[in-house]
This record gives C-alpha cells, sequence and structure tokens, in this order.
C-alpha cells in the first residue's frame, strides 16, 4: 500500500498551508522562499490539486477517480468533489475529535477502532451517507489512548452536520455537507480547470 511519507511542516510550507487543517499543532519558522518567480496559471491549479490531496491523505489515483465520480453526479463538480472527500470515514472520525490528527484518524479506522451502523469498517476511504451512525467499539471505549485523544481534541468544535454524543461516542451523519460547512483553504473551481484540460 502506498503511503506519502514526506515530513508535513516542510510540506504544509511548499503548498502555503497551515498545520492546523491537519490537526498538527506545531508551526515551522523557516520561511519558504521563492526568488519573485510568477507561478503560471497551471502551476497555481497544480498546487490548490496538491493541498486538497494532502490534507485529505489521498494519493493521485484515488483523487482522479472521485474527481470523475463528482463529475457525473448532480449539481457543480467542484463542491460534488469536496462533498465526497469530507464524507471519508478517516475525515468524518478526524471531525468527531476522535482523533488528533488526520493520519491518526486513519490509523484508527485502520486498527478496526470503529463500527458503523451495528458494522466494523475498518476502510478508511469509506464513504458515510446521511442517517449513518457512527461509533467507536464498545471494548476499545476504555483504551487509555481514546481518553488521551479525547482530552487533547476536547475543545475541537465539532461541524453542524455532525451529531456526536460524546458520553457514549456515538455520531450521526446529520446530512452530507454544504461547501459552505467544510472549511478547508482549497480553491475547488482551480481543480475543476486542471482535470477538464
Amino acid at each position: 500500500m502506498a503511503v506519502n511519507r514526506t515530513p508535513i511542516l516542510k510540506r504544509c510550507r511548499s503548498l502555503g498551508l497551515e498545520p492546523a487543517f491537519l490537526g498538527v499543532d506545531k508551526k515551522s519558522k523557516r520561511k519558504l522562499i521563492r526568488s519573485g518567480r510568477k507561478v503560471s496559471e497551471y502551476g497555481l491549479q497544480l498546487k490548490e490539486k496538491q493541498k486538497a490531496k494532502f490534507i485529505y491523505g489521498v494519493l493521485e489515483k484515488p483523487f482522479r477517480n472521485y474527481y470523475k465520480k463528482a463529475d457525473q453526479m448532480k449539481g457543480m463538480t467542484g463542491e460534488n468533489l469536496m462533498r465526497i472527500l469530507e464524507s471519508r470515514l478517516d475525515n468524518v472520525v478526524f471531525r468527531l475529535g476522535l482523533a488528533r490528527t488526520r493520519r491518526e484518524s486513519r490509523q484508527i479506522v485502520g486498527h478496526k477502532f470503529i463500527r458503523v451502523n451495528g458494522k466494523t469498517v475498518n476502510i478508511p476511504s469509506y464513504q458515510v451517507k446521511a442517517g449513518d451512525e457512527i461509533e467507536v467499539l464498545e471494548k476499545k471505549k476504555g483504551y487509555q489512548r481514546i481518553k488521551d485523544i479525547l482530552d487533547a481534541t476536547g475543545g475541537r468544535a465539532v461541524p453542524d452536520w455532525l451529531d456526536f454524543d460524546e458520553d457514549n461516542l456515538k455520531a450521526t451523519v446529520k446530512n452530507l455537507p454544504s461547501r459552505e460547512q467544510i472549511d478547508v483553504p482549497v480553491d475547488e473551481m482551480l481543480i475543476v480547470e486542471l482535470y477538464s484540460k
């Protein structure tokens, strides 16, 4: 299985991205120095695509498949793409505060900590739907790791499209998010322009 092992702060610096969007609370003291070069239109489009891929932890082939799926759906392709990325199970686990970072949320799903509609799911790219119930497995709720994560993410706000019961570690997907509810600094129209060439 392919894994992106690029250092997070280095990648954030090159993409002009705040590490907070990945759940990382570190800051880089270095500044990215570009020698006054003008970035082409293609360069801007490519950067937006790389940003989206990096934030959600998706590699090129699945990302292209998400774009094709978004293009076939009704409505704006860019908004559909962001909705698909946001409704991945690993992202939902991160949004609920059941993981400190997006990479940790992927690991938690892969290690069978999460159940969707009563069935254990260990596929990070699983697409949640409106009405789905997501919960931490009963035997895993008492784990020290889960307690540490909840202590660390206690102040994180859960998005409006998710309903989270913190006492029972259960959540319900009220509806799929609209573009206004997705606080990711990506201009999806540039991604659409890049792929539609």
